[in-house]
């Protein structure tokens, strides 16, 4: 059973003032989902949605997200919003919420799309995102007030999160899920679909490897991304200015946005070509190394890999000469 509640007068998701009905002859309306199908005949929308909203990327994926996957989404969230991108989702847990902060903690913008009506607390718990998000984006819902989220809303729900967006990125997802409904939209809006590989030992890699088959296009950076969407650009990005990336009295950070590989802390050239020709995960793996000795099991937590797979991996590392174990299953990084 969906459990949900209406607010308290003290906690509303949004403030009643910054809500708005969108109809399709507002000029306010999105312009790019009006060019779908079926796009929604209203908007209820808390917060405002802009014309650089026109330039979104969609984050999509698991409830029940690894830390791997959701390491993923943040790194892809906070570069895209660095680099000018409005991140779409859907504030359910695991990725979409991940993608939804990773984007605000940028100075970004950020949308998220509801199945239910904007007075109703779905999920539980999630009034002060949703909030946050109305204040540095938009929440929207083509569902009037008291409108509870029954099942069947959410699949016609991902048509208007792949309606809003130039492509959709599926990041950890079952063979069943919604968010492989929505990369199925994108295709048919014509929209472009990515997906992140994952462990094909991983049941929540099955998603993204199936659509990989089918054709979507690979990601190992924010690159690919960008020089995918770059084309269907209507005007230069704008990046913007991550607020932790400021210092103490506001200055701003150096130039350049870095896109280090996901998973990963940012790398240097001499670090690229140290991975030259490695394997996803065996990127992964190296990307949670140190030159500190960490033990099996923390590089097993960090990559959301099992022991068997990590074992494995770290073997062929320490065959390439770039990773060495230390006796008690402990390894660091030799380059």
């Amino acid at each position: 059973m969906v459990q949900t509640r209406h607010m308290r007068p003290s906690e509303p998701p949004t403030q009643a003032r910054d809500r708005t009905r969108l109809d399709r002859a507002d000029e306010r309306y999105p312009a790019w989902l009006g060019t779908i199908a079926d796009p929604p005949a209203v908007l209820y929308c808390a917060g405002l949605i802009e014309p650089q909203d026109r330039q979104a990327v969609a984050l999509v994926g698991a409830r029940q997200a690894t830390p791997y996957g959701l390491r993923v989404t943040e790194t892809l969230a906070r570069e895209l919003s660095g680099a000018g991108f409005t991140i779409v989702s859907g504030l359910a847990r695991g990725i979409d919420t991940a993608a939804h902060r990773a984007a605000l903690e940028a100075g970004g913008r950020t949308i998220a799309v509801l199945g239910c009506g904007l007075d109703v607390d779905y999920p539980l718990g999630h009034a002060r995102l949703r909030e946050d998000i109305a204040g540095g984006g938009a929440v929207v819902t083509e569902y009037a007030p008291d409108t509870k989220p029954l099942a069947h809303h959410f699949p016609r729900r991902n048509r208007i999160i792949s309606g809003l967006s130039l492509g959709v990125v599926v990041i950890e997802a079952a063979e069943d899920s919604g968010s492989l409904i929505t990369a199925r939209l994108a295709l048919e809006q014509g929209r472009e679909v990515f997906a992140v590989p994952g462990s094909i030992e991983a049941p929540l890699s099955r998603g993204p490897h199936g659509l990989l088959k089918q054709g979507a296009k690979l990601v190992e950076t924010v690159d690919d991304i960008i020089e995918e969407l770059l084309p269907q650009l209507e005007c230069p990005l704008t990046p913007t200015l991550s607020l932790k990336g400021r210092g103490r009295n506001g200055e701003a950070p150096a130039k350049g946005i870095p896109r280090p590989r996901i998973g990963g802390e940012g790398k240097g050239e001499g670090e690229s070509r140290t991975l030259h020709g490695f394997s996803v995960e065996e990127r992964l793996v190296y990307a949670v190394m140190t030159r500190e000795p960490l033990h099996l099991d923390d590089l097993t937590e960090r990559s959301g890999l099992t022991p068997a797979a990590v074992s494995g991996i770290l073997l062929g590392l320490e065959l390439k000469g770039v990773a060495r174990q230390l006796p008690g299953q402990r390894y660091y990084r030799a380059r």
